[in-house]
């Protein structure tokens, strides 16, 4: 099966690290390229074909300030990858519960870890019927 190509959607755009450290970079504010270029330590030609991805797929926007072209995230189109990645957060959540049981468990080993095993199965039950 051929690879769908990168200006197909968001999330083929996604796909490459450079890009997620790009849109990491402009989620704090609005950048011209030279200052993408000189916080990731890309080359300007490589940042720029990144950009490009991200604008073709609607990731970011681009203004003209001048000769400066400035860049931004575009929160509405970031939206879908958002909405995909929070359908596995009770998986996250859940592995996190057991690692602050196990943390607990070894600070207070009294404990046998039974009192927090019953909390986290009732919590747990209540996270599937929310879903």
């Amino acid at each position: 099966m051929a690879r769908a190509a990168t200006t197909s959607d968001a999330f083929n755009a996604v796909a490459e690290p450079r890009r997620r450290d790009i849109l990491n970079y402009l989620a704090l504010q609005e950048r011209p390229v030279g200052e993408i270029v000189d916080s990731l330590g890309l080359e300007q030609p490589s940042v720029s074909k990144h950009l490009r991805v991200l604008r073709d797929v609607g990731l970011v926007h681009v203004r003209r300030d001048g000769r400066r072209m400035l860049y931004r995230t575009n929160a509405e189109a970031i939206r879908p990858l958002h909405d995909w990645a929070s359908t596995f957060e009770r998986f996250w959540r859940h592995q996190l519960n057991r690692i602050k049981e196990r943390a607990e468990r070894k600070i207070n080993p009294s404990n046998n870890g039974e009192e927090a095993e019953f909390i986290s199965r009732r919590k747990n039950d209540r996270d599937s019927t929310e879903n």
